[in-house]
Parts: C-alpha cells; structure tokens; sequence
C-alpha cells in the first residue's frame, strides 16, 4: 500500500539520511575501499532476500547507492520504509 502524504511527510525525520524523490528514497553510503562496498552489498542482498524487496544498487569503489521504492505499486510503501530501517541498521 502506497504511503500517506503525511507518512511521506515524516520521511526526513524517520529516515534523515535517505533522500525522498518523487516515488523513491535513495541513500549513498562510503566506504573504506572496493572491498567493503562489496560486503555491505552482500548482507544488503540478505536482507532484501528475507524482505522479498529488493532496491537498486549501484556500486563505484568506495560508494554504494541504494534507491528503494515499490515498483508494482509504482510508488513508495511500507516495504521501502521498513528495508530503509533495517539497511540503516548494517552501519
């Protein structure tokens, strides 16, 4: 189910480090090197398995970008809000 306005509302006090646009929510995470960008992708991918949800991962070297949104809904739901949670949990 799509969120309401006002729980699209509460996004940056919720989830300050992920930036709402439009009908998504993206957040860059940096890392030490390759190697550790990689091994948050990994336990990233875990837990997306276990969600059934899974974001859009972009990989440069040290920077990992995560972008959620719900695409049979075509719009952000729980489900980004609840993986953005536990995401932000890895770190």
């Amino acid at each position: 189910m799509k969120l309401t306005d006002e729980e699209r509302r509460a996004l940056p006090a919720t989830h300050p480090d992920w930036e709402l646009d439009s009908e998504l929510i993206r957040r860059t995470f940096q890392f030490g090197g390759f190697t550790e960008s990689v091994a948050f992708v990994v336990r990233v991918g875990f837990l997306a398995e276990q969600a059934d949800h899974h974001p859009d991962i972009d990989i440069r070297w040290n920077k990992v970008t995560l972008v959620l949104s719900t695409h049979s809904e075509n719009a952000l739901t729980e489900k980004d809000t609840l993986l953005a949670t536990a995401i932000d949990a890895l770190v």
